[in-house]
């Protein structure tokens, strides 16, 4: 990635900056679009970036949720977009159903009257209606990287002439566990140079390693003003009620997904008491005081520093010392005792130029202490909500949804032959309301299962093969598939 530089506003942008487009500079066909949308001006994400993407640049481009950025690549792609070909030009992957269908909404909006034809593809649903897609001769595909890859080892989607590829909220799809499906992806994309940008909230490392996997000599652009930007820490607080604590943490820990943290809390007694309640809920979590015996001690540091243990829950006292590469997140369960403690904490994520978010649970009065603490240092803290019961089964239920197809995908003829013989009986199951406690059953105790381990990340060092670099066209036949279709 090029060098970068903060502006006067304190954004970053790339050294060949380009000037700002306007909605009036934009071509008729373009400009039609703004007008069916009702955009009269552009917001800056959009005024900013479509330069860039007109001019052919690979972009990374950090912006907040609701700042325009799907207009921001959608115009561009209508415009790149050629309607004489019924072939899928331009694919969007996204995390969850919910924002592919907004993709999808606002796509249809500024497409209207022209003959660009869109699919929208997720998992969780029949197949019919986006191979009707497909066949139609979608020119955008928006969907999710599971079932796109579905599609794409079913021969039933063709990326032969993608010229766009766009990763709209990179870093949740990190977290949801793509990774390894985005690695599949790539390999069926063209080996001619093709158009390839980023958005994200964040850029943690593991999502600047992404785009070094799929980017072709990226710019930045941030528009997140004095927002958290590379090389620096998000600070989040969440106010929780002061009973059952321990919920509220794993309630948070669920919509997070991270890869890594240290909990840090005030007490030994707190920190024995989390760490079970954690093992119970299935996460990989392991304590670190002062009474823990010299040996148990030595063994947790040997995972810490293998990298092997997803959770650690501590005292300050006990993590003195400890350094941990690449820790995605610190949890504070307990605000610090001493205003200092909290910069000593949080400084444990986002090491080496990297990163990361520091995360405070808070009672109602104890707010006001770290508003005190965040004062004091001149530090931006945003407080968040905690997600209610409805948002958490979505977000589970998207991520069950995702690992299942991806273990469905692995399976080989045999086992999908061995399978079918419950089908019958799942689909009685599924029909009755008082045996869906046996699959909800079924669906918990895998879920619980998946939480031992964290998301797969991109690794600083990947091999030769997983460089997305162009090769020329292989002209031999491509082998067949499990089915025995080309």
């Amino acid at each position: 990635m090029e060098e970068i530089k903060n502006s006067e506003e304190k954004h970053i942008e790339p050294d060949d900056i380009l000037p700002e487009i306007s909605v009036e500079e934009l071509t008729p066909e373009m400009r039609d679009a703004c007008d069916r949308a009702g955009w009269k001006i552009f917001t800056p994400v959009q005024a900013k970036s479509i330069p860039y993407f007109l001019a052919g640049h690979d972009m990374m481009v950090q912006s907040r949720t609701g700042s325009g950025k799907t207009g921001a690549y959608l115009l561009p792609i209508m415009q790149k977009i050629n309607i004489q070909r019924n072939v899928a030009q331009a694919l969007v992957l996204v995390p969850t159903r919910e924002l592919a269908l907004q993709v999808s909404r606002e796509a249809e909006m500024l497409t209207q009257g022209t003959d660009i034809r869109t699919a929208v593809v997720y998992g969780g649903v029949g197949y019919n209606a986006q191979l009707e897609a497909f066949r139609g001769g979608a020119q955008l595909v928006i969907g999710t990287p599971g079932r796109i890859l579905d599609h794409l080892l079913k021969n039933t989607l063709s990326l032969d002439h993608l010229k766009i590829l766009i990763f709209d909220e990179a870093d949740r799809m990190l977290s949801m566990g793509f990774y390894p499906d985005m690695v599949k992806i790539r390999k069926y994309i063209p080996s001619s140079e093709i158009l390839s940008s980023m958005f994200s909230a964040t850029f943690p490392p593991q999502v600047i390693r992404l785009a070094g996997q799929f980017l072709h000599q990226s710019k930045l652009l941030s528009l997140s003003g004095n927002q958290v930007h590379i090389a620096e820490i998000e600070h989040i607080y969440y106010v929780v009620p002061g009973m059952r604590k321990e919920r509220s943490l794993v309630r948070i820990i669920e919509i997070e997904n991270p890869a890594s943290a240290i909990i840090f809390c005030n007490t030994k007694s707190t920190v024995h008491y989390l760490t079970v309640v954690l093992k119970r809920f299935g996460y990989d979590a392991d304590e670190l005081s002062s009474d823990l015996a010299q040996s148990m001690r030595e063994k947790v540091m040997a995972r810490v520093r293998r990298g092997a243990l997803r959770f650690l829950v501590a005292t300050d006292v006990a993590a003195r010392g400890i350094d941990i590469p690449d820790l995605s997140h610190v949890i504070m369960y307990e605000p610090p005792e001493e205003p200092e403690a909290y910069i000593h904490r949080a400084g444990r994520t986002g090491r080496m130029g990297s990163s990361g978010v520091a995360i405070s649970l808070v009672a109602e009065m104890e707010k006001f202490k770290l508003q005190s603490i965040a004062h004091h240092y001149n530090i931006n803290m945003e407080e968040r909500p905690l997600a209610s019961d409805e948002e958490l089964e979505r977000v589970v239920a998207e991520r069950i949804t995702a690992l299942l197809e991806s273990r469905l995908r692995a399976r080989d003829n045999l086992q999908v032959e061995r399978m079918q013989r419950f089908l019958p009986l799942a689909r009685n199951l599924a029909q009755s309301e008082d045996e869906l406690t046996l699959i909800a059953m079924l669906l918990d105790d895998y879920y619980q299962q998946s939480l031992h381990a964290p998301p797969v990340q991109p690794t600083a060092s990947i091999d030769q093969e997983q460089v997305f670099t162009p090769k020329p066209k292989d002209k031999r036949p491509r082998p067949r598939n499990k089915t025995g279709r080309k």
